[in-house]
């Protein structure tokens, strides 16, 4: 009695699957290299994560900042906002949706900027801004770890994005101008 391998289904085929993350050339499909779920301090309603950040550090008050947040937490839970990095664009979208809500080629992107006065370190969260065509063409509120993120971004388009220069880490470039 011998055993048969069941046929393929058509989704499942199509499918990119992918040993190391982004290895995928964007000539032959789109895939993801990293996502991220924006936290609540980058809520619509940065004042009431404020005042809920304010009670929690006061600590007889963290159950009413702890209520305070629950609305954002619900909001959070409904809405799923995401920012996806491919290796062809980065894009906003939400929980579900096949089409993005906003979406910039990697080709376009010049920077990822972290604006002063955008970290909170109660969340450990800021705003990337992402810079195109010389303005900023989207904004990321609410970005956990955003340096790592950022990095990700320009990484991407440093090895994806034909022309760009490989140019070394910034750690090396600080170095070699300091010696």
């Amino acid at each position: 009695m011998t055993a048969t391998q069941p046929a393929a289904t058509p989704a499942k085929s199509q499918r990119l699957e992918q040993a190391v993350t982004g290895l995928v050339p964007p000539q032959v499909g789109e895939a993801v290299i990293r996502v991220v779920w924006p936290r609540l301090s980058g809520s619509r309603i940065p004042g009431l994560a404020l005042v809920a950040q304010f009670c929690i550090q006061s600590i007889i008050l963290a159950p009413v900042g702890w209520f305070i947040l629950l609305p954002l937490f619900l909001k959070k839970i409904l809405i799923r906002r995401r920012y996806v990095l491919t290796n062809r664009r980065l894009r906003i979208g939400r929980f579900r949706l096949k089409r993005s809500v906003r979406e910039v080629a990697l080709a376009d992107i010049e920077d990822v900027l972290i604006p002063e006065g955008s970290y909170n370190s109660f969340y450990r969260t800021a705003t990337l801004e992402i810079v195109a065509g010389g303005h900023v063409a989207m904004r990321l509120p609410g970005v956990p770890e955003p340096e790592g993120f950022k990095r990700a971004i320009l990484g991407a388009c440093k090895a994806w994005v034909p022309g760009r220069t490989k140019l070394p880490p910034p750690e090396l470039l600080a170095s070699a101008k300091t010696k």
